[in-house]
């Protein structure tokens, strides 16, 4: 048989207290209810104290409760971010990887950008350019300095040619073929160039050492007049090369004379211009000891 939907408690004295427990609270909360709502509608100055009271009495448990949801935020937050960082740090790395490479590209873009500036305000300021090409390789380990020049007769190179780049002089033409030269560089000790003083014109002449320097004396043999920091350019006598070509600058004083350092560097120079002779007597001289057609041999 099926016991009766609504069973008494029983004997239990702890069970009757906890169901007459319930039923006061019940009854009390209905009381308390019906009192608030009765003082909110005959008194709300009342209510309004009433209330403000309970909102005083209730306020560090609700501070306790933002605290306690705000730090919980927080952790979830950091935690978050530390799991996140992984993936981040992988992105910014391929980003810093990929803006690198964008910046090394750019200044080579800039300096080659200089370089032709330098060679397109050589080509304007002189009309004696024959045509531009670049020195595609150089002696290394040779008693000779010799550099090897990307175009040749078939772009009207010639022998007993000027050849200087945007910072200087390089050297003079030796030897052509139909799309390459051999270029003597102003370091060979066999080239011999005449030049001056800048600041007050003195006359000298340079000779290659073979280890990147000239040397440089003047044409009055004696004590030496330069000094360190004097900047040398072509003096044009000779016919060969023309007058104020940048050269070099001295970087060292000798008993007669004086060590330069060249403006041009064949290593660092990749343009190159090939020029007329300053004077036409100058290559018809040189073309009467080695004359177009025939080689030359150049020790090494």
């Amino acid at each position: 048989m099926a016991p009766p939907p609504h069973r008494r408690p029983g004997f239990s004295r702890k069970a009757q207290y906890g169901l007459f427990a319930t039923y006061v609270v019940a009854i009390a909360g209905t009381i308390v209810a019906a009192l608030l709502l009765t003082i909110s509608v005959v008194d709300p100055t009342g209510f309004s104290a009433l209330r403000a009271f309970g909102s005083e009495v209730t306020a560090p448990v609700a501070r306790v409760i933002n605290d306690a949801r705000q730090s919980t935020q927080a952790i979830t937050h950091n935690v978050s971010a530390y799991i996140d960082a992984a993936s981040k740090n992988v992105a910014l790395e391929k980003e810093l990887k990929a803006h690198r490479s964008a910046l090394i590209e750019a200044r080579a873009l800039h300096l080659e950008n200089a370089r032709l500036r330098g060679l397109l305000k050589i080509a304007d300021e002189d009309a004696q350019q024959v045509a531009v090409g670049r020195l595609i390789s150089s002696t290394a380990s040779s008693t000779r300095r010799v550099a090897t020049l990307s175009i040749g007769r078939n772009f009207g190179v010639e022998r007993a040619q000027p050849v200087r780049g945007p910072a200087g002089l390089i050297g003079r033409v030796i030897e052509t073929g139909p799309t390459t030269a051999r270029v003597l560089l102003v370091t060979d000790s066999e080239n011999l160039v005449p030049v001056m003083r800048a600041s007050d014109g003195l006359p000298a002449f340079s000779s290659g050492l073979g280890n990147g320097l000239v040397l440089i004396k003047p044409l009055n043999l004696g004590e030496s007049p330069f000094k360190v920091g004097d900047i040398i350019v072509t003096s044009g006598n000779g016919g060969l090369y023309g007058a104020n070509i940048p050269f070099a600058r001295v970087i060292r004083k000798t008993s007669d004379g004086a060590l330069g350092m060249p403006f041009a560097d064949p290593a660092n120079t990749p343009y190159a211009v090939v020029m007329k002779p300053y004077l036409g007597e100058a290559r018809a001289a040189q073309q009467a000891l080695a004359p177009d057609g025939e080689t030359k041999e150049v020790a090494e």
